[in-house]
């Protein structure tokens, strides 16, 4: 799915109406229609409404939802807030229409107006500002969102919260902010919506799509996308009937050092469990007995040294290879991630203490074989990249070193952010802060070489391994709840994710071409 900036999304409005020849009041009544659809699944009847409006089309939107809310029954007290003399012709249509309804207890509320707590009702509908707010509230409206946000309602946002910004930080504005539970965000997410630091404005957000041009979506160019089960469901491979283990490759994780084995075991467990033909895991020789008990399907390769890596098996035989996890960042170990980076010519995954190396060697990144991949979480992302200010500037960044390196970088985390070496950014939409837990991050590194053994090209690997990672931990929290989830939970049904994404492709299509 991509992800269009605030200009795009206008862009997409103007085509749709041109050429569907329809009115904007039209386009807002299918926004409306949407919004109405999931207000009735979510909002009990018995609950009292209050939706706040601004002059602009945001406002429209949020007096047409009141109307429909209206027509079922609902409670609705409704704020007109006139902080202008503009009103949008649409939002003046509906505006019109919704003062001709008696029961719903219409308040216009201008600058010389008592400003209401809202006290007493459950829900607030915030419909003040738009995505195309163009700079910091002030003045009456930001008074109006500051009862918002001490109200004690449950907010939901018509498209983005009120005084949000979406294709820049936040930050310096925070205090004039809706602080949404839901967000409603028409046919597109928004850059925004992805980062940590607006996490508290947006809420739990969902797209609705209200069925802007299919030929503008279609052929717009974003470098912002979002990676959801459609996209998966393109990416991964059916199984011949007559395939054997060597069709789907021989992946070599090099993980594990004394106090550390349980990396290497998490690793070779989820890449097997990710469809690699063959899989052998090159470990201190302490890690033997260990590896080949826990995971009887995996091969070891015992390093000289007893406790650390300290040798480079032959990687002739080898169809990729990851290396890191647990691995630590003794001076021995850090010359072996040296001459991988010299001397491998096969796809390369980099995580965890290999990172750690990296950062502590800042020169040999310039090395790195383009089309490399590494997995850091936001502490090992910094210690390569260096601080960022704030979220903006930590993705722009993560691009830049895509594009100067020419690798793909997974940057951990909720929406996990991956970097393509053309600047493009995916996002990804499974996940869940259950697997906020040792060892998830040694799971997303078995499940990439488990793909990339069998040949899948890195920007697929990347995309479907982060999606997989994410789904299996939605599934099993659905079991576990958050705080009980383990990295060994994200193994355990790595396999159920792989059958709802080809459950997703069998109800694609009838019929299949074998």
């Amino acid at each position: 799915m991509k992800i269009l900036s605030v200009q795009k999304i206008r862009e997409a409005d103007a085509y749709t109406i041109l050429h569907e020849s329809i009115a904007d009041y039209d386009l807002m009544e299918r926004a409306a229609g949407v919004m109405f659809e999931w207000c009735y699944k979510h909002i009990p009847s018995d609950k009292t409404i209050s939706i706040i409006c601004g002059t602009g089309n945001n406002g429209g939107d949020g007096l047409a939802l009141g109307r429909m809310l209206a027509g079922k029954g609902y409670r609705i007290t409704l704020y007109f807030i006139r902080f202008s003399d503009k009103i949008s012709p649409s939002c003046s249509h509906n505006l019109s229409r919704i003062m001709q309804i008696r029961e719903v207890a219409t308040h216009e509320i201008t600058a010389g107006s008592e400003v209401p707590d809202f006290a007493g009702t459950d829900i607030i509908v915030d419909a003040l500002f738009g995505s195309g707010l163009s700079k910091p509230v002030t003045g009456l409206p930001a008074e109006i969102i500051d009862r918002i946000n001490r109200s004690g309602a449950i907010v939901i946002a018509v498209d983005v919260p009120s005084g949000f910004f979406c294709d820049q930080t936040n930050q310096p504005h925070h205090k004039t902010i809706v602080r949404a539970d839901y967000t409603l965000t028409l046919q597109f997410p928004k850059l925004g919506f992805m980062f940590p630091e607006n996490d508290d404005f947006v809420g739990k957000w969902e797209v609705l799509p209200i069925g802007l041009h299919p030929e503008f979506i279609r052929d717009v160019e974003v470098t912002n996308y979002y990676t959801t089960l459609d996209e998966a469901r393109g990416m991964i491979r059916r199984r011949k009937k007559f395939s054997h283990k060597g069709t789907y490759g021989h992946g070599l994780l090099i993980s594990g050092s004394y106090g550390k084995m349980g990396a290497a075991v998490l690793g070779a467990a989820a890449a097997m469990r990710s469809g690699a033909g063959l899989i052998t895991v090159h470990v201190p020789a302490r890690g033997y007995d260990i590896v080949q008990t826990a995971v009887p399907e995996a091969m070891v390769s015992i390093d000289t040294d007893e406790m650390m890596t300290k040798n480079l098996p032959d990687l002739s035989r080898y169809s990729a290879v990851a290396a890191g996890p647990g691995i630590g960042t003794h001076h021995e170990t850090a010359l072996i991630i040296k001459r991988l980076i010299q001397d491998c010519s096969i796809p390369l995954i980099f995580d965890a203490d290999a990172l750690n190396i990296l950062s502590e060697n800042p020169t040999w990144t310039a090395f790195l074989r383009p089309g490399t991949i590494i997995t850091p979480h936001p502490k090992e992302f910094e210690r390569i990249a260096g601080r960022w200010g704030d979220d903006f500037e930590r993705i722009q960044k993560q691009r830049e070193l895509s594009i100067k390196y020419g690798i793909y970088i997974v940057l951990k985390g909720a929406h996990t952010s991956v970097t393509f070496p053309d600047g493009s950014c995916h996002f990804n939409s499974t996940g869940n802060p259950g697997m906020a837990t040792g060892g998830s991050g040694d799971i997303l590194t078995g499940i990439l070489l488990g793909l990339m053994s069998q040949g899948y090209p890195a920007a697929q690997a990347c995309l479907l391994s982060t999606f997989l990672h994410g789904l299996a931990g939605d599934m099993a929290a659905a079991h576990t709840g958050y705080e009980a989830l383990t990295a060994g939970d994200l193994i355990s049904h790595l396999g159920k994710a792989f059958l709802r994404v080809h459950a997703a492709e069998d109800s694609a299509e009838n019929l299949t071409k074998s």
